[in-house]
């Protein structure tokens, strides 16, 4: 075995001489692969700043803002927004007459899914309003010093949105639009039926006291919630959530 070794036992093989020919055809046809690349990308570049001139133009790209697709689900309405002392917002549509006054017993929104009684509160001793207890997450209150739905004036309701465990009955009211329908059950067995006019969410600090409970001529329903972030150092959100709606309507339950 003399002068004769096995390929990989300690001796590396040594390659064959290139032909000189062929590396200069390499190099030249690399050159021009190289030259053809930048040119087809200038070229792109060219097109792509002005697409009309070339006919590339998506219809996409020409077409109004309003005339896009909208993206999937409900897009939110916007919330009212007026200075505090502003008139609530009315519905686009006429008043109806007011009624004589009498208790409230029952709210239904059929649109958010709500049928709750009412029950009749006042003030408290610090001189803000009370707000149902919290272990009944399905109760509004009826601030009894202001007017009764369906009576001339601002009637005022309250609800929670949430309790520790559980979401209450004013947990959607965000959701409510312009033009919805809110009807209140009276105990004279009539039902008083509003319509929306506008959604406020307000600061707490900045409560507009006018606008919710100051005279009005028609008979209006004012709901009130709790809204904004929660504020874990003292135990309240910061905004309140305000439904502003005027009677339409009335019937005979």
């Amino acid at each position: 075995m003399s002068g004769h070794y096995p390929y990989g036992g300690g001796v590396d093989p040594v390659p064959p001489p290139e032909d000189k020919g062929s590396v200069a055809l390499r190099a030249v046809l690399i050159v021009a692969a190289v030259a053809g690349v930048v040119t087809v990308v200038a070229g792109l570049l060219i097109v792509l700043r002005s697409p009309e001139e070339y006919g590339l133009a998506s219809n996409r790209d020409s077409l109004a803002l309003t005339a896009q697709p909208k993206p999937s689900g409900q897009p939110k309405q916007a919330m009212f927004q007026a200075d505090p002392d502003l008139p609530p917002p009315l519905p686009q549509i006429k008043p109806a007459p007011p009624m004589l006054p009498s208790t409230p017993v029952r709210i239904v929104i059929k649109r958010l899914g709500i049928n709750a009684p009412i029950k009749s509160v006042g003030l408290r001793r610090d001189g803000t309003i009370e707000v149902p207890p919290a272990d009944n997450p399905n109760l509004v209150g009826w601030y009894r010093d202001m007017s009764t739905p369906g009576e001339a004036g601002p009637a005022v309701l309250l609800g929670h949105k949430d309790t520790r465990t559980r979401a209450a009955v004013f947990a959607r009211l965000p959701e409510l639009k312009n033009g919805d329908i809110i009807e209140v059950k009276r105990q004279d067995r009539t039902t008083a039926v509003f319509t929306v006019g506008g959604v406020e969410q307000a600061d707490k600090k900045t409560f507009p006291t006018q606008r919710v409970y100051g005279q009005q001529e028609n008979a209006q329903l004012h709901l009130i919630t709790c809204g904004g972030a929660y504020n874990h150092s003292t135990g309240h959100y910061t905004d309140n959530v305000i439904v502003y709606a005027t009677m339409t309507s009335s019937y005979r339950s």
